[in-house]
């Protein structure tokens, strides 16, 4: 059994969020900056949270996401269901099936225990725990959200005016007439 990234950016993210959401919405173009991750990416990971109404969303300027809940009331697995990861090391995704119309294999129940407690585990870390650890660990949070702006440290300048014919025909045309 292996968490894939789907998962480990749900959880990523949403600590993220957590810590920033006190400024107002947050972005998901500014999680994606501060991560590293895929706008495009998380779209998809927040239509499903918020789907799973772990999140909310404010649209328009100033807009972003919130939590839903507190922090204390989500666990990481609420995030990592919610994003539609299987918590499973079974093999035959816990149909009791694996092998086939032979059964179960011999390590079934050892697999099916193994998940009883990754979920036990999952469900007993909360957000707020990894945010309080981020916090501990001296984590800075900005005071305002990271917002791009258009500014280019090459001078700008402006074109020139030229008050002259822009074509042969044109410049033909302006001798003509003198």
């Amino acid at each position: 059994m292996r968490l894939t990234t789907k998962g480990r950016f749900a959880v990523t993210a949403m600590i993220d969020l957590a810590l920033r959401q006190n400024n107002g919405p947050v972005t998901l173009a500014a999680i994606s900056q501060r991560q590293q991750i895929s706008l495009s990416y998380l779209e998809q990971l927040f239509g499903k949270l918020r789907r799973h109404e772990l999140v909310e969303s404010t649209r328009g300027p100033g807009g972003g996401y919130t939590l839903a809940r507190k922090a204390a009331e989500i666990t990481v697995a609420d995030i990592i269901l919610s994003v539609d990861e299987p918590i499973d090391a079974t093999q035959c995704g816990g149909k009791e099936n694996c092998l086939g119309e032979g059964g179960r294999c011999m390590t079934h129940e050892l697999w099916a225990s193994l998940n009883t407690r990754m979920v036990e585990f999952l469900d007993s870390v909360t957000l707020q725990k990894l945010v309080d650890d981020q916090l501990a660990k001296g984590i800075m949070i900005e005071d305002k959200p990271m917002v791009k702006r258009a500014i280019s440290s090459a001078p700008v300048v402006k074109p020139v005016r030229v008050n002259a014919p822009n074509s042969v025909f044109a410049l033909g045309n302006a001798y003509s007439k003198s």
